[in-house]
């Protein structure tokens, strides 16, 4: 096919030179192959939506297919997760494939490279495996089990199959070069035995491919033309090519490796996430504070903003580290095009209108969205009570504080022009109640008599709006890069990543909201109710529970400006 004119990152060049030179019989299959062994991050998705997208443009084809060789750590929950975020980013693929899909071939594989003289049983420990590996400054050193004999391999290898030794007690090794400087090349394990049930294959297996084996040899038999693996890979690759090079396979992919994802404020390792969710310092795998797709999906994020965000940060060969303000702009963008406006006050105060009829309760009408009159208008209610914010009133403000203060008029936001003429205060001193007084020729907000109000406040009528409690979610870390001067990343987490917030009113027509749909709440940010009940309270429709998915601005950029 024809590539369009918009100038496209490095490996799109490269598989329009290969599609011109008819390299593949301009072919395009590429993979997604992630290890069941836990939840996807937004470093998968710049994986999935490269993968994906590469696929789509060229009209080829995108394998999901789970390199599912190490049981011991594979759950059905991981792969059933997994199926599941592709399918929300917005992607499709057939029948899902799996590496043990292939075991038997696999092995037959490596028998054939046994038979080759290209691969013995070591009946070194582990740790002398270690010690004779060598250093990256240092050549290793030949097990002394190299030079068995084609025989006595075959033999071994058989045993292991069948189940005769335990773990550790013997491996079978690439014969490469104990002193390539390229230490993945120096006799790399390509079986081990592992006494563990498999999720799809149960106890058939007991010797099981390692990932490197395992993965050139899958994408060969797939057909993958186009193998594209984040830059930790690229070490590997002399061994993804070598073990091709030395095997009848129906193709040999080509390997690609690009930068892989580093953003700040938090971290992308999955040994670093799980750290966090085993030692409790967030609340599980979905915890909305994660970057795990699992979590950015509880807490309100959009595929469309995430694959937006993969589209503006490009790929290339150089790491890098991505500002957060760039995510969380993809976010602010798709949220204030789709996002129905309403009303919600977090920390409310009372204001008790003394001139407002005790018996009237009148309806007005409010835009769901201000740009999109397409989106119509909800009825919302008025009467003589309602909540404001407690940050929106003050006792003594400043020149530029245009919000309540003693004397003041605002603008209550579709209603009326009401002035603070009381402040009520408990014994303590704290502002409990507001006696204020409405113009009743100001409906709708504007004044017959031209006079200029400046502020304009949200506001909820207290006799039908309903109770919710309300997580406010920041950023995991302090640090732009939680990872720096070699300190415990766990030291830099941010003790305010989290603000509960109970008591909170919110219009009534919430009570309907769905999980997960995105609300903005009208100078406040966007919310979306938890999917998931969490804490000593339960997420009902007697007491749902918001989650602050972004602020309508990046707070962070005045405190890094004002610190």
């Amino acid at each position: 096919m024809e590539a369009d004119n918009k100038k496209g990152h490095f490996i799109e060049s490269i598989i329009i030179k290969d599609i011109e030179n008819n390299k593949n019989k301009g072919r395009v299959i590429t993979r997604f192959p992630p290890e069941p062994n836990g939840y996807l991050h937004l470093g998968h998705a710049k994986s999935i939506c490269l993968n994906f997208n590469m696929a789509h443009k060229f009209n080829g084809t995108c394998n999901l297919r789970f390199d599912d060789s190490n049981p011991a750590k594979e759950k059905q929950i991981y792969i059933d997760s997994i199926k599941s975020t592709v399918n929300w980013l917005g992607f499709e693929f057939g029948t899902p494939l799996f590496a043990s899909d292939y075991f038997e071939k696999l092995h037959e594989f490596a028998v054939e490279l046994i038979k080759k003289d290209k691969a013995y049983v070591c009946s070194l420990s582990p740790e002398d495996i270690r010690k004779y590996r060598g250093t990256l400054t240092e050549p290793g050193k030949d097990s002394p089990y190299r030079e068995r004999t084609v025989e006595e391999n075959l033999d071994l290898f058989t045993r292991m199959k069948s189940g005769e030794f335990g773990e550790g007690e013997h491996t079978l090794r690439a014969k490469i070069d104990m002193a390539s400087p390229n230490i993945n090349l120096r006799d790399p394990i390509i079986y081990r035995v592992k006494n563990a049930s498999h999720p799809r294959t149960g106890d058939q297996w007991c010797i099981y491919p390692m990932y490197d084996f395992t993965h050139c040899l899958s994408d060969a038999l797939e057909g993958i033309t186009h193998s594209l693996c984040s830059l930790e890979f690229e070490d590997h690759r002399p061994l993804y090519d070598w073990t091709l090079d030395e095997l009848e396979t129906p193709c040999h992919p080509q390997q690609i490796e690009f930068a892989r994802l580093n953003i700040n404020y938090t971290v992308l390792s999955k040994r670093k996430l799980q750290r966090l969710v085993e030692e409790n310092h967030v609340q599980g795998w979905d915890d909305p504070r994660l970057p795990t797709l699992e979590g950015m999906k509880r807490r309100g994020y959009t595929p469309e903003s995430i694959r937006n965000f993969c589209d503006i940060i490009g790929v290339s060969k150089k790491e890098s580290r991505i500002d957060m303000t760039i995510l969380e702009n993809c976010l602010r963008d798709d949220l204030n095009e789709k996002a129905p406006r309403v009303m919600g006050v977090l920390k409310p105060l009372k204001v008790t209108i003394e001139n407002y009829p005790h018996d009237l309760t009148e309806e007005l009408a409010a835009k769901n969205h201000p740009q999109k009159e397409e989106k119509g208008t909800r009825t919302i209610t008025f009467s003589k009570e309602i909540y404001v914010e407690k940050d929106d009133f003050m006792e003594n403000p400043p020149k530029k504080f245009f919000r309540l203060g003693p004397g003041r008029e605002v603008r209550l936001r579709y209603a009326y022009l009401i002035t603070c003429k009381e402040v009520i205060k408990d014994e303590s001193g704290n502002v409990t109640e507001l006696i204020c007084t409405y113009d009743p020729e100001t409906r709708g907000g504007n004044a017959p008599d031209g006079r200029k109000v400046k502020g304009t406040i949200h506001w909820v009528n207290a006799n039908d709006c309903i109770d919710a409690k309300v997580r406010l979610y920041d950023r995991l870390f302090k640090d732009e890069n939680p990872e720096q001067d070699k300190q415990d990343f766990i030291e830099n987490l941010n003790p305010d990543s989290l603000k509960e917030l109970e008591f909170c009113k919110l219009e009534k027509s919430l009570i309907n909201a769905a999980p997960e749909n995105a609300y903005q709440f009208e100078r406040l940010g966007y919310f979306c109710m938890d999917s998931k009940n969490q804490g000593s309270k339960d997420a009902t429709k007697e007491l749902p529970v918001f989650n602050r998915t972004v602020t309508l601005r990046d707070a962070w950029a005045k405190i890094a400006k004002n610190p």
